[in-house]
């Protein structure tokens, strides 16, 4: 059984999402508070343990922000859920950043809250749709940002027998926007989600990718996009 931790400070919303949790055979309750000192109290306490982090992020005594932080410091094993009235980009991102897995406007709350936990469990990442094409327009603006075209590549130069040069790789602008999702981190059903399209075809543009940066992990796609320059900001990690 996994054991969620419920941090609401509306009363009746708090039991209503423990009500959800206490009936799932698949979940235990293991606390239910409404503040963040109240929650950074209970995880603490060395006998407790938590697998899931239902949280809003307007607490009284602060943002349930810090509960996620706190909360992955502690049991990094822990995923976070975060159920808002806040669905702007920069709350949603931040929650993202902090290590939410998924993201639900009370708004579209639905009636089983168990059943959202139970998904995330299983690999999902629970996002209520207007949340989604929020931090899609976000990202797509973001992008929009960069210059459309790609710099010219500079001229070869030529090389001394024997020495081979670095072959230019060109990503089309999709291929280009998957990498970077998935060198943030993102899964293939996510990256799916923020590109309104299938997992088969994020799959698709992953396989061309494979194939442009001749690798055969997201990794190592990573690692060579970011050593070729395709991955602007992005720190190439030690090898070593």
């Amino acid at each position: 059984m996994w054991r969620v931790l419920i941090v609401e400070d509306d009363s009746q919303t708090r039991e209503f999402f423990a009500d959800s949790v206490s009936r799932c055979e698949q979940l235990a309750l293991v606390g239910s508070l409404g503040s963040v000192a109240e929650a950074r109290a209970w995880l603490q306490d060395a006998g407790h343990g938590v697998d899931v982090l239902l949280v809003d992020l307007g607490l009284p005594d602060g943002s349930g922000l810090e509960v996620i932080r706190y909360a992955r410091q502690l049991y990094p094993q822990c995923e976070p859920l975060v159920i808002s009235m806040f669905g702007d980009e920069d709350n949603v991102l931040a929650s993202i950043e902090a290590g939410a897995l998924g993201y639900i406007h009370k708004d579209s709350t639905p009636e089983n809250v168990a059943d959202s936990i139970v998904e995330m469990k299983q690999g999902a990442s629970p996002i209520s749709p207007m949340i989604a094409r929020r931090v899609l327009s976000k990202y797509l603006s973001l992008h929009a940002t960069r210059s459309p075209e790609p710099a010219a590549a500079p001229a070869r130069e030529s090389a001394p027998a024997g020495i081979q040069l670095p072959v230019q790789v060109v990503l089309s602008g999709k291929e280009q926007e998957v990498l970077e999702l998935i060198a943030r981190g993102f899964s293939y059903a996510e990256t799916a989600r923020l590109q309104s399209v299938s997992v088969h075809t994020v799959r698709s543009h992953i396989k061309s990718l494979y194939g442009k940066l001749a690798v055969h992990s997201k990794n190592e796609a990573v690692f060579e996009a970011a050593k070729m320059g395709l991955l602007p900001g992005y720190s190439i990690p030690s090898q070593g």
